[in-house]
Parts: structure tokens; sequence; C-alpha cells
């Protein structure tokens, strides 16, 4: 019996054909194979959320799903969906709002609060919270993510560009706590 595979998908627009090893998860085959660093493997028991990917236009975890098991799948990942401008809004929210602290949880925060305004351009932040759920951030404490999705929401209802302001800019800054450096100005 084979313990390798032969499969073809395509990952972020590109058709790719590789030999796999029957055990090898799609996080570890995006990361180590492709050299697609944005996914994470956190827990790899996916309950973190920091291996999250799309596949065939759905949210997965990369470390529950066998890269064999994908022969003929579309996959995106956060360089895809970054590279497309799809989730420009939410990216440039979470920075307006410091939601990007270390920066391990991100990609998995942006590609599920994507998949949330998609299937609800409107949530409220109780939504916001209930969808993020399954993906965890030991730094933010999820109310700079929060305001970050809704923000984005908004700003998509609104049907404004998605740059922020310099007046936004400013008054996002003058909303963070002080720091050593802000308190002496």
């Amino acid at each position: 019996m084979s313990t390798h595979l032969d499969i073809t998908l395509t990952v972020n627009g590109e058709r790719v054909s590789r030999r796999v090893e029957a055990r090898r998860h799609l996080v570890d085959f995006l990361r180590l194979d492709l050299g697609l660093m944005g996914s994470h493997a956190g827990c790899e028991h996916g309950f973190c959320g920091a291996c999250t990917v799309r596949v065939d236009g759905a949210v997965v975890r990369g470390c529950l799903v066998l890269a064999a098991a994908l022969d003929g799948a579309q996959v995106e990942t956060i360089e895809g969906v970054s590279d497309t401008g799809e989730i420009r809004e939410l990216q440039e929210a979470f920075i307006a709002r410091n939601a990007a602290q270390c920066g391990y949880c991100t990609p998995g925060m942006l590609l599920t609060a994507a998949e949330l305004l998609r299937q609800n351009p409107a949530p409220t932040r109780e939504e916001i919270r209930e969808h993020l759920s399954g993906n965890y951030c030991r730094c933010t404490g999820y109310h700079a993510i929060v305001d970050a999705v809704a923000a984005a929401a908004a700003r998509r209802q609104s049907g404004v560009d998605g740059r922020a302001s310099e007046k936004e800019a400013i008054t996002t800054a003058d909303a963070r706590p002080p720091t050593a450096d802000r308190l002496e100005r």
C-alpha cells in the first residue's frame, strides 16, 4: 500500500500538482510544500482557528483536513484573498483599531470575518462575537477585533471606499490607551 498520493488542486487561482504523504494535513501542505506561510498550525485539533483556509468556498480548519482528500478542490489562503483585495476593508479596519497585535490569529480571524460578512453583510456585535468564537486570540481581548469587523461591515454597507481617512486614523489613534511616548506629549 502506498503512503503517498498524487493530487491536483487549485490554490489561490493556480493549478498545483504534487505527490503528498497520505497523512499530511492541509495546513502543513500549504506551509511546507507550497511555502504559503499565512495559515498557522496552532492547536492542531481544530479549536484555535489559526489554520483557517477556504476549501471550495467554505471556511475549514487546515489542521483537520488531509491534503490527499482535496484532489480537484479549490483552496484559498489568506495570501490569495489578500492579493485579490477581497478583504481590504477588513485588513484596514484591523490595522486602524489595533486588532492585529502579534498577528498569529489574524489570518484565521480575517477569513472567518470575511465569511461572516458574505453570509450577513450587517451583523450585530453579538453575531460577530458568535461567528468568531472558534478563533482564539491571546492578545486583544477580542474587543478590537469585533470593532474592526463592525467597522468594515458598516463601511461596506455605506458604500464608502475601504481606505481609512486621515481623520478616522487620528481618531482611532487618540482612542487607544496612553503609552509612555504618548503621555510625554
